[in-house]
Protein backbone atom coordinates (compact mmCIF):
# COMPACT_ATOMS: atom_id res chain seq x y z
CA UNK A 1 0.00 0.00 0.00
CA UNK A 2 1.75 3.36 -1.11
CA UNK A 3 -1.48 5.47 0.48
CA UNK A 4 1.32 7.86 2.25
CA UNK A 5 4.09 7.24 -0.05
CA UNK A 6 7.25 10.12 -0.45
CA UNK A 7 4.88 11.62 2.71
CA UNK A 8 7.56 12.62 5.81
CA UNK A 9 5.70 12.27 9.61
CA UNK A 10 7.54 13.34 12.76
CA UNK A 11 5.43 11.54 15.73
CA UNK A 12 6.43 12.79 19.13
CA UNK A 13 5.21 12.91 22.60
CA UNK A 14 4.41 10.82 25.61
CA UNK A 15 1.29 9.18 24.25
CA UNK A 16 3.91 6.24 23.36
CA UNK A 17 1.36 3.27 22.22
CA UNK A 18 -0.79 5.65 20.40
CA UNK A 19 2.65 7.36 18.69
CA UNK A 20 3.60 3.79 17.70
CA UNK A 21 0.02 3.29 15.82
CA UNK A 22 0.06 6.08 14.64
CA UNK A 23 3.82 5.57 13.00
CA UNK A 24 3.37 2.20 12.35
CA UNK A 25 0.21 3.27 9.41
CA UNK A 26 1.88 5.67 8.02
CA UNK A 27 5.11 2.96 7.65
CA UNK A 28 2.70 0.48 6.07
CA UNK A 29 1.30 3.80 3.55
CA UNK A 30 4.93 3.94 2.27
CA UNK A 31 5.62 7.28 4.60
CA UNK A 32 8.96 8.05 6.23
CA UNK A 33 8.45 8.90 9.90
CA UNK A 34 10.97 9.73 12.78
CA UNK A 35 9.34 8.88 15.69
CA UNK A 36 10.51 10.01 20.13
CA UNK A 37 9.81 7.06 22.30
CA UNK A 38 11.67 7.40 26.02
CA UNK A 39 13.49 3.96 26.82
CA UNK A 40 15.64 2.13 25.20
CA UNK A 41 12.96 -0.77 25.63
CA UNK A 42 10.34 1.61 23.91
CA UNK A 43 12.66 2.47 21.42
CA UNK A 44 13.99 -1.63 20.53
CA UNK A 45 10.57 -2.71 20.64
CA UNK A 46 9.51 0.74 17.87
CA UNK A 47 12.13 -0.21 15.54
CA UNK A 48 11.32 -3.98 15.91
CA UNK A 49 7.62 -2.76 14.83
CA UNK A 50 8.49 0.13 12.19
CA UNK A 51 11.83 -1.08 10.43
CA UNK A 52 13.98 1.00 8.08
CA UNK A 53 11.12 3.35 6.99
CA UNK A 54 11.43 4.86 10.54
CA UNK A 55 14.02 6.70 12.62
CA UNK A 56 13.59 5.99 16.05
CA UNK A 57 15.32 8.61 18.69
CA UNK A 58 14.82 9.94 22.36
CA UNK A 59 12.44 13.02 22.66
CA UNK A 60 15.95 15.38 23.63
CA UNK A 61 17.49 14.09 19.84
CA UNK A 62 14.62 14.93 17.66
CA UNK A 63 15.66 18.60 16.98
CA UNK A 64 19.04 17.52 16.08
CA UNK A 65 17.53 14.14 13.69
CA UNK A 66 15.73 16.71 11.99
CA UNK A 67 18.75 19.00 11.71
CA UNK A 68 21.80 16.80 11.55
CA UNK A 69 23.08 18.86 14.15
CA UNK A 70 25.10 16.95 17.05
CA UNK A 71 22.66 15.22 20.46
CA UNK A 72 22.98 16.91 23.44
CA UNK A 73 25.63 15.34 25.29
CA UNK A 74 24.23 11.72 27.01
CA UNK A 75 21.73 11.71 24.14
CA UNK A 76 21.75 7.60 22.84
CA UNK A 77 20.09 8.08 19.15
CA UNK A 78 21.94 5.15 17.83
CA UNK A 79 22.79 2.12 20.06
CA UNK A 80 19.50 1.30 20.96
CA UNK A 81 17.75 1.41 17.86
CA UNK A 82 20.32 0.93 15.27
CA UNK A 83 19.57 3.18 13.24
CA UNK A 84 21.71 5.97 10.95
CA UNK A 85 22.14 9.69 11.78
CA UNK A 86 21.63 11.51 8.58
CA UNK A 87 20.93 15.33 8.58
CA UNK A 88 17.16 14.54 8.97
CA UNK A 89 16.62 11.12 10.29
CA UNK A 90 14.27 10.35 7.50
CA UNK A 91 14.28 7.82 4.38
CA UNK A 92 12.87 7.73 1.07
CA UNK A 93 10.69 4.53 3.09
CA UNK A 94 11.88 1.16 2.41
CA UNK A 95 14.16 1.49 -0.85
CA UNK A 96 15.88 4.13 0.20
CA UNK A 97 19.44 3.89 0.80
CA UNK A 98 22.64 5.86 1.71
CA UNK A 99 25.89 5.98 0.58
CA UNK A 100 28.77 5.06 3.12
CA UNK A 101 32.19 6.24 3.20
CA UNK A 102 33.39 3.27 2.06
CA UNK A 103 31.43 3.93 -1.50
CA UNK A 104 28.75 0.85 -0.39
CA UNK A 105 25.37 1.61 0.27
CA UNK A 106 22.79 0.36 2.91
CA UNK A 107 18.81 1.09 3.60
CA UNK A 108 18.05 4.62 4.79
CA UNK A 109 17.71 4.73 8.68
CA UNK A 110 19.18 1.41 8.87
CA UNK A 111 23.13 2.10 9.43
CA UNK A 112 25.79 4.14 11.49
CA UNK A 113 28.78 5.25 9.33
CA UNK A 114 31.58 4.92 12.05
CA UNK A 115 33.63 7.18 9.38
CA UNK A 116 30.98 9.81 9.25
CA UNK A 117 31.33 10.26 5.93
CA UNK A 118 27.81 9.12 5.01
CA UNK A 119 26.00 11.54 1.92
CA UNK A 120 23.18 13.41 3.40
CA UNK A 121 20.07 13.09 2.16
CA UNK A 122 19.45 15.13 -1.23
CA UNK A 123 17.60 17.99 -0.78
CA UNK A 124 15.48 17.98 -3.88
CA UNK A 125 13.99 14.83 -2.39
CA UNK A 126 11.35 15.87 0.40
CA UNK A 127 7.32 15.41 -0.52
CA UNK A 128 7.19 19.11 -0.91
CA UNK A 129 8.71 22.72 -0.32
CA UNK A 130 11.65 23.22 1.95
CA UNK A 131 11.42 26.12 4.49
CA UNK A 132 13.16 28.76 3.20
CA UNK A 133 16.28 29.85 4.28
CA UNK A 134 15.81 32.60 7.32
CA UNK A 135 12.19 33.02 6.98
CA UNK A 136 10.18 34.00 9.87
CA UNK A 137 6.25 32.34 10.18
CA UNK A 138 3.50 33.23 12.26
CA UNK A 139 4.54 31.71 15.22
CA UNK A 140 7.74 33.82 15.67
CA UNK A 141 10.20 31.32 15.11
CA UNK A 142 12.78 30.86 12.64
CA UNK A 143 12.90 28.19 9.31
CA UNK A 144 15.94 26.36 9.50
CA UNK A 145 17.70 26.27 6.36
CA UNK A 146 17.67 22.71 4.35
CA UNK A 147 15.92 19.86 3.67
CA UNK A 148 14.08 19.72 6.94
CA UNK A 149 10.83 20.31 6.20
CA UNK A 150 7.99 17.02 7.23
CA UNK A 151 4.69 17.49 6.03
CA UNK A 152 3.09 15.58 9.50
CA UNK A 153 3.47 16.19 12.93
CA UNK A 154 1.78 14.56 15.46
CA UNK A 155 2.26 15.64 18.71
CA UNK A 156 0.59 14.68 22.05
CA UNK A 157 -0.14 18.51 23.12
CA UNK A 158 1.03 22.01 22.06
CA UNK A 159 3.96 22.34 24.30
CA UNK A 160 5.56 19.40 22.58
CA UNK A 161 4.52 20.64 18.95
CA UNK A 162 5.47 24.36 18.98
CA UNK A 163 9.20 24.16 19.28
CA UNK A 164 8.96 21.63 16.22
CA UNK A 165 6.44 24.15 14.08
CA UNK A 166 9.60 25.62 12.22
CA UNK A 167 10.17 21.79 10.32
CA UNK A 168 6.57 21.80 9.41
CA UNK A 169 5.94 22.68 5.57
CA UNK A 170 3.99 25.31 5.01
CA UNK A 171 0.82 23.31 3.45
CA UNK A 172 1.14 20.23 6.63
CA UNK A 173 -1.02 19.43 8.77
CA UNK A 174 -0.57 19.17 12.87
CA UNK A 175 -2.59 16.82 14.89
CA UNK A 176 -2.65 16.21 19.00
CA UNK A 177 -3.15 13.51 20.53
CA UNK A 178 -3.12 13.81 24.05
CA UNK A 179 -6.52 13.19 26.11
CA UNK A 180 -7.54 16.38 26.31
CA UNK A 181 -6.39 19.11 24.36
CA UNK A 182 -8.48 22.24 25.41
CA UNK A 183 -10.54 23.08 22.21
CA UNK A 184 -9.48 26.65 22.46
CA UNK A 185 -6.25 26.11 22.44
CA UNK A 186 -6.67 23.65 19.33
CA UNK A 187 -8.44 26.86 17.30
CA UNK A 188 -6.01 29.15 18.33
CA UNK A 189 -3.20 27.25 16.87
CA UNK A 190 -4.71 26.74 13.86
CA UNK A 191 -5.58 30.55 13.44
CA UNK A 192 -1.90 31.26 14.10
CA UNK A 193 -1.21 28.47 11.34
CA UNK A 194 -3.37 29.18 9.08
CA UNK A 195 -1.31 31.66 7.17
CA UNK A 196 1.30 29.17 6.06
CA UNK A 197 -1.79 27.07 4.79
CA UNK A 198 -1.12 24.47 7.70
CA UNK A 199 -3.96 22.60 9.25
CA UNK A 200 -4.07 21.72 13.30
CA UNK A 201 -6.69 19.64 14.59
CA UNK A 202 -6.81 17.51 17.61
CA UNK A 203 -7.88 13.66 18.61
CA UNK A 204 -9.17 13.37 22.26
CA UNK A 205 -8.89 9.50 23.14
CA UNK A 206 -10.54 8.19 26.24
CA UNK A 207 -11.20 4.92 27.57
CA UNK A 208 -8.47 3.33 25.77
CA UNK A 209 -7.08 0.27 26.48
CA UNK A 210 -3.12 -0.15 27.74
CA UNK A 211 -1.25 -2.50 28.79
CA UNK A 212 -1.16 -2.93 32.68
CA UNK A 213 -4.08 -0.69 33.28
CA UNK A 214 -7.04 -0.77 35.57
CA UNK A 215 -10.50 -1.45 35.18
CA UNK A 216 -12.59 1.66 33.87
CA UNK A 217 -16.18 2.28 33.30
CA UNK A 218 -17.02 1.46 29.81
CA UNK A 219 -18.69 3.89 27.58
CA UNK A 220 -21.59 3.60 25.65
CA UNK A 221 -20.25 1.62 22.83
CA UNK A 222 -19.74 -1.55 25.68
CA UNK A 223 -15.80 -1.90 25.31
CA UNK A 224 -12.77 -0.31 25.43
CA UNK A 225 -10.86 1.22 22.24
CA UNK A 226 -7.60 0.76 20.93
CA UNK A 227 -4.72 2.46 20.56
CA UNK A 228 -4.88 1.69 16.06
CA UNK A 229 -8.35 3.21 16.51
CA UNK A 230 -7.22 6.49 17.84
CA UNK A 231 -4.35 6.46 14.95
CA UNK A 232 -6.95 6.11 12.17
CA UNK A 233 -8.57 9.40 13.61
CA UNK A 234 -5.60 11.20 13.69
CA UNK A 235 -4.38 10.31 10.05
CA UNK A 236 -8.36 11.20 8.99
CA UNK A 237 -7.25 14.85 10.47
CA UNK A 238 -3.94 14.83 9.19
CA UNK A 239 -4.35 13.50 5.38
CA UNK A 240 -8.13 13.34 5.02
CA UNK A 241 -9.72 16.06 6.06
CA UNK A 242 -8.28 18.92 3.80
CA UNK A 243 -10.99 20.98 4.67
CA UNK A 244 -10.84 20.83 8.50
CA UNK A 245 -8.81 23.51 11.09
CA UNK A 246 -9.43 24.07 14.75
CA UNK A 247 -11.36 20.80 15.33
CA UNK A 248 -10.96 17.87 18.68
CA UNK A 249 -11.99 15.01 17.61
CA UNK A 250 -13.51 12.40 20.79
CA UNK A 251 -12.12 9.11 20.29
CA UNK A 252 -13.78 7.51 23.23
CA UNK A 253 -16.76 5.39 22.44
CA UNK A 254 -19.27 8.05 22.81
CA UNK A 255 -18.10 9.23 26.68
CA UNK A 256 -17.06 12.68 26.03
CA UNK A 257 -18.28 15.50 23.75
CA UNK A 258 -16.54 17.91 21.31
Amino acid sequence: MTKYARRKALVVGEATDIGLAIAKRLVEGGASVLLTARTEAERAHAVAELGSAARVVPPSAVEAALTGAPGPAGADTNDPTGLGDGPTGLGDGPTGTTRLGDGSTAPTGLVHDPTGAADPIDPTDLTGTTSPSGTTGTTGTTSPTGPTAVGLLFADAIPTARPLLPYVEDGGAVVLTAPTPCPDAVRALADELAARGIRVNAVAPGCIEAPGSGAVPLPPLGRLGAAEEVARAALFLATEATFTTGARLPVDGGLGHP
